[in-house]
């Protein structure tokens, strides 16, 4: 009997937390009464008495010039403070500032920051289905046509009483780039608002709380790019790990060079994790240009050098500095091994070089 009572009293909680709407909730409630009342004034101590101790733990602070001062009882919001969250890697806010914007800083070289920023905010207006009202490419700018929340399309049958408030909003989302071009902002800007809490009721213009709306919307399209920035990285390592085929030929310049089947961001992680395996110590690098210095060491005879030994368990190769340059040839990539002082590899060199090289960039357990 106990256990069906207590049932029953979690349905009617359910139920009566349904009949409020949504402005409601989000609205003091309980008594006003307070809003009529004057501040209090220092108690008068009659001449010839003791002031009491006042103690000032409680004081209330001053009001700023610009505090509102008519955001009282039923026109106070009682939701929690709305706060920019910066989840992509890289991404950070000003501490303390109003303004909905998260900043960026370049973590991959692989296209400018602001363009990956701009494709990932029209991937998100695109996916959500918002018109556009202006694009502007040149100067990162965009706004958006009016986005409609309907309340009364959420009513559901136990609602006693249903919300019929509908909320227009358009947004201006404009990117910033410091000169150096290697960190970039996201600001979200509400320029248009319009609310009507039944359709006989007049139309208000101003929203109660500007920024929330600003921060909600700037927060869903920093999830956006952030999900879409870990699949990406899944994707690409998955990429990686997998065999590449190698076959021999020549580079740009015509010189002798090993061909990865693999686009060029895919071929270069993976290319440092067949050297280390092969013996190469990677002293110095660079993606931009495709070099890399490396030396290379049989390892003392150890167990890995030993699989692809010749007699002397060693690759056919002297302990000796050597370079790597790494070019991207279209959705392939070119990797020609060349001596201390930049001169390739000659054909047969490199022919005796090709059976370690190719199986590791074949082989699709590569340990990382």
């Amino acid at each position: 009997m106990t256990y069906k009572y207590q049932v029953t009293g979690v349905a009617l909680v359910s139920l009566l937390a349904a009949c409020s709407s949504v402005e409601e909730r989000e609205l003091a409630s309980g008594s006003f009464e307070y809003t009529q009342e004057t501040p209090g004034q220092r108690i008068n101590i009659p001449e010839g008495i003791d002031s009491p101790k006042f103690s000032e733990s409680y004081k209330l602070p001053e009001l700023g010039a610009a505090a509102p001062t008519d955001t009282l009882g039923k026109e106070l919001s009682v939701l929690s403070p709305s706060l920019v969250l910066p989840v992509v890697a890289g991404s950070h806010i000003d501490e303390g500032s109003r303004v909905a914007r998260v900043w960026f800083d370049q973590m991959d070289d692989d296209e400018p920051l602001e363009v990956s920023i701009w494709n990932q905010l029209i991937s998100f207006v695109e996916e959500q289905g918002y018109g556009i009202q202006e694009l502007d490419k040149e100067n990162l700018r965009l706004v958006t046509d009016w986005i409609v929340y309907d309340a009364s399309l959420e009513n559901s049958w136990y609602t006693i009483y249903g919300s019929e408030r509908v909320v227009s909003k358009r947004f201006e989302f404009k990117i910033d780039k410091k000169p150096h071009g290697r960190t970039a902002s996201l600001s979200a800007n509400l320029v248009a608002y319009k609310e009507k809490l039944t359709p006989e009721s007049p139309e208000i213009l101003v929203p109660k709380d500007q920024r929330r709306f600003e921060v909600n919307v700037l927060n869903e399209v920093v999830a956006h790019y952030e999900f879409n920035t870990r699949v990406q990285s899944v994707k690409r390592f998955r990429q990686i790990r997998q065999g590449l085929q190698t076959e021999l030929g020549f580079d740009a310049d015509g010189e002798p060079a090993f061909i990865v089947d693999a686009d060029y961001d895919i071929a270069w992680p993976r290319l440092l994790l067949v050297l280390k395996k092969l013996g190469f110590d990677v002293k110095d690098l660079d993606k931009s240009s495709g070099m890399l210095f490396t030396s290379y060491s049989d390892g003392e005879g150890s167990w890995w050098s030993n699989i692809w030994s010749s007699e002397s368990g060693e690759l056919p190769l002297d302990e000796d500095e050597y370079r790597i340059k790494v070019l991207d040839i279209g959705n392939k990539t070119s990797i020609t091994f060349m001596d201390e002082e930049s001169q390739p590899f000659a054909v047969n060199k490199l022919t005796d070089l090709f059976q370690p090289f190719s199986e590791n960039m074949s082989d699709d357990n590569l340990d990382i």
